[in-house]
């Protein structure tokens, strides 16, 4: 097993940092990392901001749940859905555009875009030595998000990513099992199948949680999911997404 294997296996969510922010050698070679992810059609349809005022971060934090560690990172990141440069490239060519960035699929693109971009950053800072965390809770009031960062039109900011250097790092949680994940040539559709394997992994997970807080929690994977998705969040994203030029066809 090589180096980068080893990085991306040993990744867990790190929400607590030491008080030392990152060089900005540092920051660069993290977002060159990030634009050498692939890119569909070379669109390169994403723009990433980088937070370092304080004032901002703790407003993001505030947004996002009050995560503090959002604002006590060495260095935040949010990762935007971007086809604003896309218009001036039509206006620049003389060319009908809008019709292609208004669609759904050009918006697909976008989104896959910004989080093969993410991931790669991701992966790249905790080369480094760093810890990460993605911050979808700016999703949580994202008028303000767009208030705050001043972005335009065609342009959707969509997670946040802290990143610094590791005061605490949990235990690492195991995922689903690679079998309920992965299928060879078509679709498996036995609902006893996957009951099965759900029932193991809750069995797994319960034990983490109730290693991890000495007995206070014991909730298993099934339940936490049905228990969130039961309630529903963000249900103006389809209003503020197309109010922001974006998906419209």
């Amino acid at each position: 097993m090589n180096e980068v294997i080893t990085t991306i296996l040993n990744h867990r969510s790190v929400r607590h940092f030491k008080d030392e922010p990152l060089s900005d050698e540092q920051i660069k070679t993290i977002v060159a990392c990030a634009q050498a992810a692939s890119t569909s059609s070379f669109i390169q349809a994403y723009s990433i901001i980088g937070i370092k005022d304080m004032e901002k971060k703790r407003k993001l934090a505030e947004i996002a749940g009050n995560q503090e560690y959002v604002a006590h990172s060495g260095h935040l990141l949010v990762f935007c859905a971007d086809l604003s440069r896309h218009e001036l490239i039509g206006d620049l060519e003389q060319k009908d555009v809008i019709p292609s960035i208004e669609s759904t699929e050009k918006f697909m693109v976008a989104l896959i875009d910004a989080a093969l971009a993410a991931q790669n950053a991701a992966i790249a800072a905790e080369s480094m030595g760093l810890g990460i965390c993605y911050i979808g809770g700016i999703r949580n009031k994202l008028d303000e998000v767009k208030e705050l960062l001043k972005t335009p039109a065609r342009v959707i900011p969509l997670f946040g990513m802290t990143i610094g250097y590791p005061e605490k790092i949990n235990d690492k949680k195991q995922r689903l099992p690679l079998e309920h994940i992965y299928h060879e040539e078509e679709y498996e559709q036995d609902k006893e199948v996957y009951l099965r394997q759900l029932q193991e992994y809750d069995k797994e997970i319960s034990s983490y949680y109730e290693e991890r807080t000495a007995g206070k929690r014991k909730d298993r994977w099934t339940e936490q999911m049905a228990a969130m998705l039961e309630k529903q969040t963000r249900m103006y994203m389809k209003e503020f997404v197309q109010k922001n030029k974006m998906n419209m066809r």
